[in-house]
């Protein structure tokens, strides 16, 4: 479920397809997506038994250690696309916007939190040219947290 309101578009990232934008201000520290729809979740080594390009694989997100959520229709909440200096924050099923976020601007997130530990997206990162490899569960769900818990500390 995205909370804001919200437009989907040709993405202003390079090869990136489309992106999902705000239509809204989004404060930091806010909720942009919820999870509402998780249909199926799965161990990852029942989908790793499918090809890297089946439906199954492709509408896989982890959702908590080696379980993955499938989502097969293609929601609105897929136009998310990937950056290593992303407007939001992935938080077990969660995106948190990381900083204020203007009408327009584009929610990205880091996609190593959302794959599987050592799994690698079949493209590099667009602004550095980086690869994408997914973080191990505990790295990612510990980070992450730090993370949030700064994002809606209050401030002194």
């Amino acid at each position: 479920m995205i909370i804001p309101r919200y437009h989907v578009a040709d993405s202003r990232i390079r090869g990136a397809g489309k992106g999902l934008f705000v239509d809204e201000a989004v404060r930091r520290g806010a909720v942009i997506i919820a999870p509402d729809k998780v249909h199926t979740v799965w161990p990852e080594s029942r989908l790793r038994s499918y090809p890297p390009d089946s439906r199954e694989v492709e509408s896989s997100v982890r959702w908590f250690e080696d379980w993955f959520s499938l989502t097969p229709e293609w929601s609105d909440e897929c136009y998310v696309n990937h950056s290593f200096s992303p407007s939001a924050l992935w938080h077990l099923g969660f995106i948190f916007a990381l900083g204020d976020l203007v009408p327009g601007a584009e929610v990205t997130m880091d996609y190593r939190y959302v794959i599987g530990a050592g799994e690698r997206m079949p493209f590099a990162d667009a602004q550095t040219g980086r690869e994408i490899v997914g973080l191990p569960w505990a790295q990612a769900v510990s980070q992450s947290a730090r993370c949030l818990a700064e994002l809606v500390a209050p401030v002194a």
